[in-house]
């Protein structure tokens, strides 16, 4: 893949993270829901095995919720981004 095309796409999707993801829906998805419908939602939490650096996608400190949210999507695609690569250039490296 060209790096051209590689960085268009990483801007696509920081910019999805930056101008859509403040819309996203609050309401639970649907897992979620058949598990609140069910009666078994509150089962299934515990002691989380890594914490989150973000929960729910809220950038502390920041108290604007819209902001808050953004800036969470940008962070958590550049980290993304970040691990595929290296990924991507341990395995280029790995079969040269």
């Amino acid at each position: 893949m060209k790096k051209k095309d590689m960085l268009w796409g990483l801007f696509v999707a920081l910019a999805v993270a930056l101008f859509l993801s403040p819309f996203a829906s609050s309401w639970p998805d649907g897992l979620e829901w058949v598990a609140e419908g069910h009666g078994f939602l509150g089962k299934g939490e515990g002691i989380p095995v890594l914490a989150s650096p973000l929960p729910d996608y809220i950038f502390p400190g920041i108290p604007n919720d819209m902001l808050a949210t953004s800036l969470a999507g940008i962070l958590g695609t550049l980290i993304v981004f970040g691990l595929g690569y290296g990924v991507a250039c341990l395995l280029k490296r790995r079969n040269s």
